[in-house]
């Protein structure tokens, strides 16, 4: 709780903090936020912008919030498709309204979502892709996997590496010789383009799911390396200590002086280094995403959603598209600059 503390009185790691919360209350309840489903698409409306929500009526008199419909036309003298707003009906935004079936962190199944519109009414807050599927939406559910793979990789990487650097530091001589010669060989290969390799000769039928797990694995064994090598040099230093000696005096074993009485020495590190990580797996599934590599469409992710922003004519004219790009800014400069607060906190003379 100290640490909450002193995250709040630093006002950049208190907005970094609050940032973080509000973007993982958003795709944990994706399902109820979102207006629609994952799997929702009306080719009528593809590339359709976002909606206009009108407060004011005809009359110039305050009135419930509303909308119109989009149709699609085309412009012969701009030779593209237009949309306009069909004024001849009213749609009425309502909060929690009835819409497509879901399950409440996927338990209690319900049919109401936190806003909607009127039934034959389309709301997209922030417009259509090229498929006709809402962008707010998507962007909420493709959150979940860009949001968590840092996570999920970490389980992995930091248990591996806080292993390996503790035996290897701990042990020293012609163990701790061979064992950093390997760490070293594992860190001198290219990630980037090993997960790009990888990737590219994975199985074409694998669903999202498996494609995801395995770029979690990915991302994680070729990202032990480094973490242990600083482990080891830790651990160096932490195993001449007296309690150390003392421990080893009374007998106790080797791996139990590791895991009880060494590695615990390096929590403020370990903490550090998991809240700077996050961000660098973050961008590395958004990159073999945007690559298309990654998650696959249908399924969403930042990154395979920004992909379709890479064209001249949308970023002219279709900005919303965009969007995932903000987010990934939004959250890797947050977890940044709440890893920035967290090392001065723990480690002030670092």
């Amino acid at each position: 709780m100290d640490i909450i503390t002193k995250i709040f009185k630093d006002k950049f790691a208190k907005a970094a903090l609050i940032v973080l919360l509000i973007l993982y209350l958003l795709i944990i309840f994706a399902d109820f936020i979102s207006p629609y489903s994952k799997t929702y698409s009306n080719r009528d409306l593809s590339y359709a912008p976002p909606s206009v929500i009108y407060t004011i009526d005809e009359n110039g008199k305050l009135s419930l919030p509303y909308t119109y419909n989009y149709v699609r036309e085309y412009n012969p003298s701009l030779m593209q498709t237009v949309y306009k707003q069909d004024r001849s009906r009213k749609y009425y935004i309502k909060f929690f309204s009835k819409g497509e079936g879901y399950k409440i962190l996927g338990i209690i199944p319900t049919h109401r979502h936190l806003f909607g519109v009127n039934k034959g009414g389309e709301l997209h807050l922030l417009g259509t892709d090229i498929n006709g599927r809402d962008v707010f939406s998507r962007l909420l559910f493709g959150g979940r996997i860009s949001m968590t793979v840092g996570f999920l990789s970490l389980l992995i990487v930091f248990p591996i590496g806080l292993l390996y650097g503790g035996i290897s530091g701990y042990l020293g001589g012609i163990v701790d010789i061979l064992m950093m010669r390997f760490a070293e060989a594992i860190m001198a290969i290219p990630s980037f383009y090993l997960l790009i390799i990888l990737a590219a000769i994975l199985p074409s039928g694998m669903t999202s799911i498996q494609r995801f797990a395995l770029i979690v694995v990915i991302l994680a064994l070729i990202g032990w390396a480094g973490f242990a090598r600083v482990i080891r040099g830790m651990v160096l230093s932490i195993k001449e200590e007296d309690f150390v000696q003392a421990e080893r005096v009374m007998g106790a074993s080797k791996m139990r002086i590791i895991l009880k009485h060494i590695l615990p020495q390096t929590t403020s590190y370990v903490i550090i280094a998991m809240t700077l990580s996050i961000p660098s797996y973050i961008l590395a599934e958004s990159g073999l995403s945007f690559l298309g590599l990654g998650i696959q469409q249908p399924d969403a992710s930042w990154g395979n959603m920004l992909k379709e922003a890479q064209e001249f004519t949308n970023i002219l004219y279709r900005p919303w598209l965009l969007t995932p790009g903000a987010l990934i800014f939004i959250a890797v400069l947050s977890f940044n600059l709440l890893g920035d607060a967290i090392r001065d906190i723990l480690d002030p003379k670092g």
